[in-house]
């Protein structure tokens, strides 16, 4: 790097220098390389183009291939604003205290690289995490906390490895007020996962649907990189790795409840629905009821009024698949109702709620709305109830707990990955995708929902590992009733829709036969059997 000798070429290179970024860069900066020590910052081409970017659009977001100098790169952008603007508050956000640290570390080296012409403001304080110019201008980087920045108004916000910050939605709520006055900002991060705040910024920054700029870079962007490279770097490292540090991948690179394939299997099959009806048009229908087809709903109850959701499915039982769909927020007691009314549309299905503090007064209500087939653990208590007219509501329903749930999911992904059932419902895809291992437990990422997940596995469950309800019984099954001469007794199915007949109330209760009381054979049901 050659001296500016005179005055005037001095002036001039300055100009020049807070003009332009690049040029800045490139000629007068140099930075710490891991292995050839301190050397000159000759930037490539994409690295240019993020620096112009960085100059042109108040807010760009970076989804990044690792090792491409970008957290260097914005480092040296920090230095370029601080040292040619006046009174710039820079502020970095970390993951961890040593990256804050590192970060200053860069910062110093860059100026430290500076010619002493070139440094208009001098360093008046200067500490590990950061950086005080005599100009007024501020470079400080701190780690992750939840009131971080949230006081200082920000000339300039770079958050680094955005994908694994906690609690980075909170986070962002309270330092975007910070940039109000035209602050900028600077989101970078290689992939976590879908479902975190990080990803949801980078596709609607990809669908121009938010003010951010985005910018993708794969690996092969750098130009000493090649097929050849992919293949010794990518030797040794698993396919999440691949698609974490080098394909820019979000759902591979995330611990997902499913893989990557399966989760596109699923995208592929999504149909819109035919129908929508009941509350807010929340119930989605894919296929109508066939007299001569058997159904499944299977239910998840939330309170109504929460962050969850209470969410039912539909599925043919003949042709394994997913016929109607319900997500939406009402009381336990109108989900019934809902519950009620979707049974009589499917043959009678048998309905079958998670039996859990909310799931019980979903199940009360089913029973004095008296729903002719809900499921029963044992079938014994279903006998008891038939020719007694009396049931036990604690013995309706699914019980949830660590164990089945466990055994629910496991036959959820297995029928997913051997296409076993169909799905149609992109809001089923959308839990899913969110839907991961925290641990050893498969949930919801933080602020998304699994309440469509969880009825399915229950609906999965029953027509796929009880041996009284699975496709090879209802075969066998329906065989038997055939040559039985009894008509068992069924409830009239409604076509009306549901918003035309609730009209005056949507919440109106079906009318429903009731049970058989004992002591009396005629219309005996049999829909257990099926």
């Amino acid at each position: 790097m050659s001296s500016v000798p005179t005055k005037n070429k001095q002036v001039k290179e300055i100009i020049r220098c807070g003009k332009d970024p690049v040029y800045f860069i490139n000629k007068y900066i140099k930075i710490q390389h891991p292995t050839r020590g301190l050397i000159g910052f000759d930037t490539y081409p994409f690295q240019n183009d993020c620096l112009e970017h960085f100059v042109e659009h108040r807010f760009n977001i970076i989804l990044k291939s690792r090792q491409l100098g970008i957290s260097t790169l914005t480092a040296c952008y920090a230095v370029w604003l601080a040292c040619f603007y006046k009174d710039k508050n820079i502020l970095v956000i970390a993951t961890k205290l040593a990256v804050a640290q590192n970060f200053i570390k860069k910062v110093k080296t860059a100026i430290r690289s500076m010619p002493s012409w070139l440094k208009l403001p001098e360093i008046s304080s200067s500490n590990k995490q950061g950086v005080e110019f005599s100009n007024g201008s501020t470079i400080k980087a701190v780690p992750t906390s939840d009131d971080a920045g949230r006081s200082e108004a920000l000339s300039l916000l770079i958050v680094d490895e955005a994908a694994f910050i906690r609690n980075f939605e909170e986070l962002w709520m309270g330092l975007y007020s910070t940039l109000s006055t035209g602050g900028r900002a600077i989101i970078l991060s290689t992939p976590n996962g879908v479902g975190d705040k990080y990803h949801e910024l980078c596709v609607q920054a990809e669908e121009q649907q938010n003010e951010f700029n985005f910018i993708k870079l794969l690996w092969d962007v750098h130009p000493e990189r090649n097929e050849e490279w992919f293949k010794t770097e990518t030797k040794n490292m698993s396919r999440k790795q691949i698609a974490q540090e080098l394909m820019c991948d979000f759902a591979a690179s995330g611990d997902t409840f499913l893989t990557v394939e399966d989760i596109d299997g699923l995208a592929r099959k999504i149909k819109t629905p035919i129908e929508r009806w009941g509350p807010d048009m929340g119930v989605w229908v894919w296929k109508y009821s066939l007299s001569e087809h058997n159904y499944i709903i299977s239910a998840d109850v939330a309170r109504g009024d929460a962050g969850d959701y209470s969410t039912f499915q539909v599925f043919d039982i003949n042709t394994s698949e997913q016929v109607a769909e319900y997500k939406g927020k009402i009381p336990p007691d109108q989900l019934a109702i809902l519950l009620a009314e979707a049974g009589k549309r499917y043959s009678n299905a048998l309905i079958c709620p998670e039996n859990n503090t909310y799931g019980y007064a979903t199940i009360m209500k089913l029973n004095e709305l008296g729903y002719p087939n809900l499921y029963f653990k044992n079938e014994k208590d279903k006998y008891a109830s038939i020719y007694s007219g009396k049931s036990d509501i604690s013995k309706i329903g699914f019980q949830t707990n660590a164990q089945s749930r466990g055994k629910i999911l496991t036959k959820l992904e297995q029928v997913i990955r051997t296409n076993s059932v169909t799905f149609y419902s992109s809001r089923f895809h959308a839990e899913l995708k969110t839907f991961v291992w925290k641990g050893k437990k498969a949930q919801a990422q933080k602020g998304k929902n699994d309440d469509l997940v969880i009825a399915s596995a229950i609906g999965v469950w029953l027509f796929d590992s009880d041996p009284k309800r699975n496709m090879q019984s209802v075969n066998l099954n329906k065989a038997m009733l055939d040559g039985f001469a009894v008509n068992s007794r069924t409830t009239k199915s409604t076509n009306a829709n549901w918003s035309h007949s609730l009209a005056k109330n949507p919440y109106k209760p079906v009318v429903l036969s009731k049970m058989p009381t004992s002591g009396s054979n005629n219309g005996v049901d049999f829909s257990w059997i099926l």
